[in-house]
């Protein structure tokens, strides 16, 4: 019985990092998130944001920041497929993750979020950077804005501000207007100019700057007007998804149920805006939206449905691809009208547009260039939002054999016909020397 247990033991072992990998290609959303906190009072306090990823079938594991068991893998095996930092004080993180090793896994293509506030340490500061975005220097600094800021029932000092300026952009934010203007209080950053991966989905107005609102403007703010992200976004190159915001607050149950009046607008909503923004926005963040997939790629001969080894120059040939998009519970056909395929061998020969049946399938037709060697067929997708798709299949393109020419090339009868009337005049000329006299 005692070795029946060891046996047992050793088996789950090396099958949990296996079953803890929840994520799939062919359902995106069925992942464990890692919610890492500064304080366990946050689960409480941001509860509405928390609850709406449970509702979506999303297991959160809570653990504080600076717990010394946390990992994100084991055995090689990453154990979650994303992570939350709702932490923005922590010093230093607990267990085996550090800067590097969350750098490592969004590297591996999983999705993060990252909430600063006024108090950023420098550990989330860095984790910021390595993702493109830079806060400001000034642990002190706000972002302040005297013109959108909330109109509340004390003046106050601004820094709580009404931004209606999103990213015209249904994937990412959804395809229902965002009637009311989200509240954020909290530390602005600029976009690294360099990383063109980066998007700000929640600007500052014109007006805003970036400075400490408990003292005096003694030099001009390095942060000012739209360059100033409230929220950002990046998609990486490996389809990998993160989210920056320097208010964790605008996350809070507070924030999501608060009334919002801009001000300098006559309008008052019951509720803000920050409930639906980012819970649209998290869907996206956790591929429920944007995700893209393609599936049996084909080409063969025109009249054929065989995939050749090898095509001859100037064959006529359809190429096909579908194309799905992950609604949240199941594919559906993604249509659009600027998907491109390309017959490539050092630059494109050809390059076509595929049309689409309405049903996911995208197709062409078009004729092998005139040119033989190793080709290739090419489908390079990136759109905002969306996830790319790279698709490449190699195929050898053969000249005509000696036998597959035409009898007679038509392009060729100029030189027929030099060289038939040289052999004519020949022929007339040697009869009237021999027998003219």
């Amino acid at each position: 019985m005692g070795k029946f247990w060891v046996i047992f033991v050793a088996s789950i072992s090396i099958l949990l990092p296996f079953l803890c990998n929840s994520f799939s290609p062919e359902t995106p959303t069925d992942r464990r998130v890692l919610v890492l906190l500064d304080d366990f009072a946050v689960k409480s306090s941001h509860s509405s944001y928390f609850n709406s990823l449970k509702l979506r079938g999303f297991d959160l594991d809570f653990k504080l920041a600076d717990d010394p068991k946390i990992a994100l893998q084991r055995y090689g095996q990453y154990l979650y497929d994303a992570l939350i930092l709702f932490c923005p004080s922590v010093e230093r993180f607990g267990g085996s993750v550090d800067v590097a090793a969350i750098i490592n896994f969004v590297d591996s293509g999983h999705d993060l979020i990252i909430a600063a506030d006024v108090n950023a340490s420098d550990l989330i500061r860095e984790v910021a950077t390595e993702c493109g975005v830079d806060f400001d220097e000034d642990p002190s600094a706000m972002v302040i804005d005297h013109t959108g800021y909330a109109v509340s029932e004390t003046e106050g000092d601004h820094t709580l501000i009404a931004s209606d300026d999103f990213i015209k952009s249904d994937v990412i934010i959804g395809s229902k207007k965002i009637e009311a203007p989200v509240l954020f209080q909290g530390i602005g950053h600029s976009l690294n100019p360099v990383n063109s991966l980066v998007l700000k989905v929640l600007s500052a107005s014109p007006s805003a700057y970036s400075a400490n609102p408990l003292s005096k403007l003694s030099t001009p703010p390095l942060l000012t007007g739209s360059a100033i992200s409230l929220v950002s976004v990046v998609q990486a190159r490996n389809n990998a998804r993160i989210l920056i915001t320097g208010s964790l607050s605008m996350i809070s149950n507070r924030y999501f149920r608060s009334g919002v009046q801009k001000s300098g607008s006559s309008t008052k909503y019951e509720k803000s805006g920050n409930e639906q923004f980012l819970t649209e926005l998290s869907k996206w963040i956790f591929h429920e939206r944007g995700h893209l997939k393609a599936v049996n790629v084909k080409h063969h001969k025109v009249g054929e449905t065989d995939e050749p080894a090898l095509y001859r120059i100037n064959d006529e040939l359809e190429y096909s691809v579908e194309i799905y998009e992950w609604s949240g519970t199941s594919w559906e056909p993604y249509v659009t009208d600027d998907v491109q395929v390309q017959f490539y061998m050092m630059s494109p020969y050809v390059l076509k547009t595929l049309s689409n049946d309405k049903k996911g399938l995208y197709s062409a037709s078009f004729k092998v260039p005139d040119v033989y060697g190793v080709f290739q067929f090419k489908v390079e997708y990136q759109k905002l939002g969306y996830t790319s798709l790279s698709l490449s299949k190699q195929i050898p393109v053969r000249p005509y054999r000696h036998n597959e020419y035409e009898r007679f090339i038509p392009t060729a009868y100029p030189y027929y016909g030099a060289a038939f009337s040289t052999m004519a005049g020949f022929f007339i000329f040697s009869f009237v020397h021999l027998y003219n006299k």
